[in-house]
């Protein structure tokens, strides 16, 4: 997997009625956009500190790629990169369509400042015959696979967190379920901007009707990723944190809400079950921002101070 130098950003579908050969196209063309050097003025610039490649790592019944970020090395640590780095995994947004490398410029920063070993989870998107479990066994699968590996990877399995955007924000907070039911000691969850409910009442809060069609179209798409999330008969409530019997002891928790997002609600109420439960967690809106406002540094201006203080609460819980 590469990125390309130029890219045209595809239209977007009616999703109402898209068929499946053209949510590939669809797909295959706006990730291309998003892993191209056109793409960088709104995603940003990588950090020069940081190394980023692509790497195939061996899950149960099947390969999956990820992108890793470490310290760059410098001097006498190019024969040596540093290990026991802390460890956070990283799960993109977009459902449907979305890359790992629309998020460089957030991942990067951390693994060149806090220091620490990012990786950030290319799952399986969701499709017809791909619903949201897939995804969900992704992200929980690649921190097991590092944290039980985590020597070879220069990794900390004693300092792991989790972060994720969107759909991604969804995984990331299944995973921290279940690393607490695997006695998995995460240290930490960051979840921005996310979607926590595809029951039937996912479009009840009140956000979903403020913001469905402005700033942006958000509504059509969030009923596509519901269609696609929860196929016929499966059960939608154990996909939705925001409905889990048991939210109590898990990792110590930062939700950021930009408040311009039809999945504002989203973030405020599932921050407000997590503190009913005695799970510490500390809910941080972001006035006026749009949704993935952290992914998209060259057009909204609280991207920076989001990830300041993303970076902030990592490695505080993180530290030594």
């Amino acid at each position: 997997m590469s990125e390309t130098t130029t890219a045209t950003r595809p239209p977007e579908p009616d999703f109402s009625a898209i068929t499946a050969e053209e949510l590939i196209a669809y797909r295959d063309a706006e990730n291309r956009f998003r892993a191209s050097g056109a793409a960088r003025a709104i995603l940003g610039e990588p950090d020069t500190g940081a190394a980023i490649v692509w790497q195939e790592i061996a899950l149960p019944g099947r390969d999956l790629t990820v992108r890793v970020y470490r310290p760059a090395p410098t001097g006498e640590a190019e024969a040596a990169p540093p290990a026991g780095l802390p460890l956070v995994v990283h799960v993109h947004g977009g459902g449907f369509v979305g890359t790992a490398v629309q998020c460089d410029w957030t991942n990067s920063h951390l693994a060149a400042k806090l220091p620490a070993l990012v990786v950030s989870v290319e799952h399986r998107l969701l499709a017809p015959d791909s619903p949201l479990a897939n995804a969900a066994d992704d992200g929980w699968d690649v921190l097991r696979h590092v944290v039980r590996n985590a020597a070879r990877w220069g990794a900390d399995p004693a300092r792991a967190a989790v972060f994720g955007e969107s759909c991604g924000a969804l995984i990331s907070a299944l995973t921290a379920i279940r690393a607490r039911e695997a006695d998995l000691d995460l240290k930490a969850q960051v979840l921005v901007n996310p979607a926590v409910d595809v029951t039937e009442t996912m479009f009840d809060h009140p956000s979903i009707t403020e913001y469905a069609y402005s700033p942006s179209r958000a509504l059509p798409q969030l009923r596509f990723v519901q269609r696609l999330a929860v196929p016929p008969g499966a059960d939608a409530g154990a996909l939705s944190p925001l409905y889990a019997d048991d939210l109590s002891g898990l990792a110590p928790a930062l939700v950021v809400v930009p408040t311009q997002d039809a999945l504002a609600d989203h973030g405020r109420r599932y921050a407000e079950r997590l503190r009913e439960a005695g799970t510490p967690v500390r809910l941080s809106e972001y006035p006026g921002a749009r949704h993935a406002f952290l992914t998209m540094p060259g057009v909204e201006p609280q991207a920076e101070a989001a990830q300041a203080e993303i970076l902030a609460f990592l490695r505080t819980a993180l530290a030594k």
